[in-house]
């Protein structure tokens, strides 16, 4: 049987990161065999579509309150043994030139290709093999056993690097929760995170005419120490809402739940109305709206509410009050979500619990790893999830060099 020391399953962010970081650990201490497997063309495809084909690669806020886990905490030690700054130096390095977005988030000036090449120049004594979809991963008295279509390899040890289940158009699968399964780890039920929300037809009404509409709001979701707030883009869409703000609080919500809309979230709406009225009130409601909000927005929260072509010096404090209830405390409960089709990541993965959160090495399994999007560590929207790829991989790949 084909024999190596490590292999790993996944050409993605994470894997292609944590084979080059080994033979980086590994300089002048002798080779190591690194095989790395993915069932794709090319490698790394995700990077090269993230952030518009420019790569937001890190955030130079990533701490660990900005991940979902089961165990919130579990990201730390990764994330302190490799924190963005050190990737960010990685890129500085290699020459590639970028800025800074809003919110923290790192972009490349040109392509996501560079960020591609940079990885795999640093995996350079590595064998990358694409085109070779994983068919099992069985344990052996000494290490483990991969099938392939070429045929079974044998490693002493196996990096599961396989990414979620999200965007299925670019190949994602389960096979990294069959694999954890198959050696006893426990899986955290994975479900769509970053994606965009449905509703219901009463909501649909107003959200279709709106389509393309984009509005800066505060959407929010729980409360105490489960609440969670964020204040970005929302998007009207014909299936319901999208943008930065739906997407990041997506990754929070459960079915059967309900999330907060502030449309104006800079605005006192109640307030600016009643003012407005004292000061004489002889335009439309619609009309005095949009002062905070886009006119056609404006118009359709007037027609929900029955008060399209109304004046604004007719109305009580009570129906401002439901005006302002509409803008600033809109209350909706999702149907679901647009599912894999169209999110970015997955939330949940393999259970936190069954791994080490210095090495990511399986506690009950010797040799056997689990990085990036496959474990239960999802980040925010901006380029969170990158860092947790390149510092999960860091940590996996030093605990292999030092083995």
């Amino acid at each position: 049987m084909e024999q190596a020391d490590t292999v790993i399953l996944g050409a993605g962010a994470a894997g292609l990161f944590c084979a080059g970081t080994i033979l980086e650990r590994l300089q002048g201490r002798g080779g190591q065999r690194i095989v790395v497997l993915d069932h794709a063309r090319a490698p790394g495809e995700k990077i090269r579509i993230s952030g518009g084909g420019r790569c937001n690669f890190t955030n130079l806020a990533t701490a660990p309150d900005r991940f979902l886990s089961q165990n919130p905490r579990f990201a730390a030690s990764a994330l302190a043994g490799f924190a963005a700054a050190d990737f960010v130096a990685m890129v500085d390095r290699a020459g590639i030139a970028w800025h800074e977005k809003t919110l923290g988030q790192l972009f490349c000036d040109g392509s996501a290709r560079q960020i591609i090449d940079l990885l795999l120049h640093r995996m350079r004594g590595a064998e990358l093999r694409l085109d070779s979809a994983v068919e099992s991963v069985e344990p052996l008295a000494e290490g483990f056993r991969i099938a392939t279509p070429r045929g079974p390899l044998q490693a002493r040890r196996v990096v599961v690097a396989t990414g979620g289940k999200s965007i299925p158009k670019m190949g994602a699968t389960g096979i990294g929760y069959d694999i954890a399964r198959r050696f006893g780890l426990d899986i955290v039920e994975p479900r769509a995170g970053l994606v965009p929300l449905t509703f219901a037809q009463q909501d649909l009404d107003l959200c279709r005419p709106l389509a393309g509409l984009s509005v800066t709001a505060e959407v929010g979701h729980g409360a105490g120490r489960t609440r969670a707030l964020f204040r970005d883009g929302l998007l009207f869409t014909h299936r319901g809402l999208s943008g930065p703000a739906i997407l990041q609080i997506s990754s929070f919500w459960r079915p059967g739940e309900t999330i907060r809309v502030d449309l104006a979230p800079d605005a006192d709406i109640a307030a600016g109305l009643r003012e407005l009225r004292g000061q004489g009130g002889r335009v439309a409601v619609a009309t005095a709206l949009s002062r905070w909000l886009p006119a056609r927005l404006a118009e359709a929260i007037c027609a929900e509410l029955e008060l399209a072509g109304a004046r604004l010096a007719d109305q009580g404090n009570a129906t401002l009050d439901s005006i302002a209830n509409r803008v600033n405390r809109w209350h909706l409960r999702p149907v679901g979500s647009e599912g894999w089709r169209t999110a970015e990541v997955t939330v949940g993965g393999v259970d936190t619990r069954s791994l080490d959160s210095r090495s990511m090495q399986a506690k009950a399994v010797p040799g056997l790893y689990c990085i990036g999007e496959v474990v239960d560590v999802t980040g925010w929207l901006g380029g969170y999830n990158f860092q947790w790829a390149w510092a999960s991989a860091h940590a996996a790949a030093q605990a292999i060099a030092a083995g």
